[in-house]
């Protein structure tokens, strides 16, 4: 995805819906729809106030930021991918070795409570990252550059692009998915199936989760240049999803 990004770490108590969303007196576009066809970065996760993280999910799912007045309505166009970065508790050491919170366990609990069951189930991605050390900083660049991988994400959009386009369907890529579509677009083999089904019950999948999980499938598949899924891109998509909220990426 090109273009801007827009990076928003300020204090909770200081942001409000209206900067993030859009609106005031003159309603005017917030940081969601200024990030249009581009990322909009959040640091420091739960610092914001619940209310403004709540307000992202309409624009998440329907890529539009809606601000109703009395009088009349207003919509900004706002396809964004939202990446967001959190320590795992307030005093971001929870895990580490030789660390133990002066609260406990209740310190990285009560600070990822901060985020909402709903907005998280929009959030495809949960990586979580490690504390880099003064030794990983010696270490040689990976074998994959930056030119590589982009290179294999450009592929990957084109593939989707002309898979669309021969169905002839508005979509140009796995994330504008439609359920139906994606359904279709994404079927696996028998043992594919039974994984996600499995997984959907054990994990309590909510519809949308679900369907955000065949997302990230596809586009692994699309990754690897397979055309159909295998059971082992739903294996990845279903561990990225549930792994450690320490960074947080939802596709688009």
């Amino acid at each position: 995805m090109s273009g801007p990004t827009r990076r928003t770490n300020r204090h909770f108590i200081s942001l409000s819906p209206k900067n993030h969303i859009g609106g005031g007196l003159r309603a005017r576009p917030g940081e969601v729809s200024l990030a249009h066809h581009g990322v909009l970065f959040l640091d420091e996760l739960p610092e914001f106030h619940p209310q403004v993280l709540d307000a992202l999910r309409q624009p998440l799912e329907n890529r539009e930021a809606v601000i109703a007045r009395a009088n009349h309505r207003v919509a900004y166009p706002a396809s964004i991918q939202l990446v967001a970065a959190m320590n795992p508790c307030r005093c971001g050491l929870a895990g580490e070795p030789g660390h133990t919170c002066r609260r406990g366990p209740r310190c990285a609990a009560d600070y990822q409570a901060r985020l909402s069951g709903p907005f998280l189930d929009r959030v495809d991605l949960r990586i979580e990252v490690p504390a880099v050390s003064a030794a990983d900083l010696t270490l040689p660049p990976p074998a994959e550059g930056s030119a590589e991988v982009a290179a294999r994400v450009a592929a990957a959009r084109a593939r989707q692009t002309a898979r669309f386009e021969a169905l002839g369907v508005p979509a140009r890529l796995n994330a504008e998915c439609g359920p139906n579509l994606i359904e279709t677009v994404a079927e696996s083999d028998a043992a594919g199936r039974a994984l996600i089904a499995g997984a959907a019950e054990s994990l309590r999948l909510s519809a949308r989760g679900y369907h955000r999980v065949l997302k990230v499938a596809r586009t692994l598949a699309d990754l690897d240049g397979e055309d159909r899924v295998g059971r082992h891109h739903l294996a990845e998509a279903l561990a990225l999803r549930s792994a450690g909220p320490s960074l947080a990426a939802v596709a688009a």
